[in-house]
């Protein structure tokens, strides 16, 4: 059996640099693999990298007036992340990562004895099992709305609106979801919440450069990786907050913060190396010279599209199965594609797998499981090609197939 494929997409020019050269140029991964997964863990330009490595040579050249002046340096750091994301910097402090931000609310809300939390099974697992734990310390529980993976925006809100009753202390909703690669709507759930009273938290983890505005006009909670596409140095990530609330939050580390309220409180960190957030704004800035965040954006959509046709297809034509997947409400740069049966359906056997394609296959790729079903989730930046998903298809999907049929 056969599945006759659509017609064929044209493949945009790859993006290169001022100069005229490949834009992978800017970066310095391995070029022994192809890199299809810059949604896991990011790329920092060497612009950045170059400029974090110097700010580690002046804080250790005389440690002593570096830390005394840290916290103003941090205040001053804020303001130029605070520009990227469209946010007051007094509306946002620094983590070193989303789930830090997450973890920094859990602990700071006043929980009421029997409190529940409202999320639904896309959240992330890290996340998931810190408001269990908050759930438990206050006898309380977390609500889990299962979503289907092709629901619109109406089917979204409706669902996750249903947990919610008098004893909800907060919603936790993904903006852009890992497992599954698609967004919620996150203004619609945190409007919903709010005239019922209930505070929200939106991950916004992947949010950061995908979204020319990534923090949603709402008061309430948002946390976002920095490191991920908007490609600042790793352990960079913002926690946003507005509403009352905020003024409960307090740092995960008690120091010398304890005087101030949210964000300066968050500006204290003792001895904890912050070059990579002060180099952030130089991963932001490069790529906004060299390439445009908008022009990336308008890649990241078509080179998307083109990709995944030809991953989807690759998979389609030779299992006779439609390896496409409805994800309701699409991210242009992550692109969610059906495994074939009896591949990554567990979180275990998603990590085996993955591993596989990188040792023998030569490709870093994110594998995920979502309903007992396996996925391939590909990424799409600005150092990426169409050759590079041309390749995946010729080389990896046959390699994968043959996989599944010996299982």
């Amino acid at each position: 059996m056969s599945i006759s494929a659509p017609n064929a997409l044209k493949a945009p020019p790859a993006m290169l640099t001022p100069e005229g050269a490949p834009a992978m140029s800017d970066w310095s991964m391995t070029a022994t693999k192809i890199h299809l997964n810059h949604g896991s863990y990011g790329a920092v330009p060497i612009a950045a990298q170059q400029h974090q490595l110097r700010l580690k040579a002046e804080m250790d050249l005389n440690p002593c007036p570096w830390f005394m002046g840290q916290a103003d340096m941090l205040a001053q750091t804020r303001v130029g992340i605070a520009e990227f994301l469209r946010v007051p910097a007094d509306d946002m402090a620094l983590v070193i990562n989303a789930s830090a931000g997450v973890t920094a609310v859990y602990n700071s809300l006043p929980f009421a004895e029997g409190a529940e939390i409202v999320t639904t099974d896309h959240t992330y697992g890290a996340v998931l099992e810190g408001a269990k734990r908050i759930a438990r310390k206050h006898n309380g529980k977390v609500a889990v709305a299962s979503v289907p993976l092709n629901a619109d925006a109406a089917l979204v809100v409706e669902l996750v609106m249903a947990q919610v009753n008098e004893r909800t202390a907060l919603i936790v909703i993904d903006q852009i979801t890992s497992a599954t690669a698609r967004s919620f709507p996150v203004v619609e759930i945190a409007a919903a919440a709010g005239k019922l009273g209930v505070p929200v938290l939106v991950d916004g983890a992947h949010a950061p450069g995908v979204l020319a505005k990534p923090v949603p006009d709402f008061d309430g909670f948002w946390v976002g990786n920095l490191h991920k596409f908007g490609c600042a140095p790793r352990g960079t990530a913002a926690l946003v907050a507005r509403g009352p609330l905020r003024h409960h939050l307090t740092p995960l580390i008690d120091s010398w913060g304890f005087p101030y309220t949210f964000p300066e409180s968050f500006d204290h960190v003792g001895t904890q190396d912050i070059t990579s957030w002060m180099a952030a704004k130089t991963a932001f800035d490069s790529l906004e010279e060299r390439f445009g965040w908008d022009n990336y954006r308008t890649y990241a959509a078509s080179l998307g599209d083109y990709g995944q046709h030809i991953v989807q297809n690759a998979f389609s034509a030779l299992t006779g199965v439609d390896a496409s997947v409805d994800v309701g409400m699409p991210v242009d740069p992550l692109r969610l594609i059906r495994l074939p049966r009896g591949l990554a359906t567990t979180h275990e056997d998603s990590h085996a797998v993955r591993a596989l394609i990188s040792s023998e296959l030569d490709f870093e790729t994110a594998i995920t499981t979502f309903g007992g079903a396996g996925y391939l989730r590909l990424s799409t930046h600005l150092y990426n090609t169409p050759a590079d998903y041309e390749a995946f298809a010729e080389r990896a999907v046959p390699a994968l197939v043959r996989l599944a049929q010996q299982r």
